[in-house]
């Protein structure tokens, strides 16, 4: 079943001779438990792609289909709604508040949700024990190395049961260790949670853990590559595809 749809979606900022074109007639599909990385060169549209597709900006032509929602025909409120239950964010910074502890951090969107204090603690753990962190609940962010934050943020992400995991360079704040831990559990959320992850990465190792890579340049998908084997032998054929850009 596919969870994202994009058809001919293009998104053009400014106007005049400022105009610039971020992404151009993209056409994508995402299905229940796969896993998707987009790669290409600074400034061809990923973060465009991300932004879009998690409701954060509006296309200037074309649709998408989340989980049966057309994004560009919600309201505001229905938007922010959607975006709320259906999709988890996960960043590069992690974005975890400094002053609350790992079940305060992964429990805070369904606290924002309405659900009771109680429940979204005892939700937000049962996702740390999940991740490997049943031993660090009450750790604060300063308390975590970094593979470990972003496990909490992973957390947070799943936390809501969204039917699509965004995640935009998870790894390109860690080291290599923490960067495949990291990127082994994206793998899993795909595999054993049947979520959708639609993850950005410039790191071909990482995208290799990937079922699938799309390839954009200049606002459009030019090449894609469905993966088999080991990451190893995965990110040898996404060298060779990026040094073709």
């Amino acid at each position: 079943m596919a969870i994202i749809q994009t058809n001919n979606l293009s998104k053009v900022y400014g106007s005049g001779d400022a105009v610039v074109t971020a992404l151009r007639d993209v056409s994508l599909t995402v299905e229940t438990g796969e896993f998707v990385a987009v790669m290409g060169p600074s400034g061809c549209g990923k973060s465009t792609l991300l932004h879009l597709i998690g409701g954060l900006d509006r296309p200037t032509a074309g649709t998408i289909q989340l989980d049966g929602d057309d994004l560009s025909r919600l309201s505001d409120t229905r938007l922010t709604e959607v975006r709320r239950r259906k999709i988890g964010f996960v960043f590069q910074f992690f974005n975890l508040i400094p002053v609350l502890d790992a079940v305060e951090n992964a429990a805070l969107p369904l606290i924002l949700d309405g659900m009771k204090l109680a429940a979204a603690r005892a939700t937000a753990a049962e996702w740390l024990q999940r991740v490997g962190l049943d031993g660090q609940t009450s750790h604060r962010p300063d308390q975590l190395s970094g593979g470990q934050q972003q496990r909490v943020a992973i957390a947070r992400a799943l936390a809501t049961e969204p039917a699509l995991v965004l995640a935009d360079e998870p790894t390109g704040n860690l080291d290599s260790r923490a960067s495949d831990e990291v990127a082994g559990l994206l793998r899993q959320v795909a595999d054993e949670w049947q979520r959708a992850v639609l993850m950005v990465t410039h790191d071909p190792r990482i995208a290799a853990y990937a079922d699938r890579i799309v390839f954009l340049k200049d606002g459009s998908i030019i090449d894609q590559a469905r993966l088999n084997g080991t990451p190893l032998e995965g990110a040898q054929l996404v060298r060779d595809k990026v040094e073709a850009l």
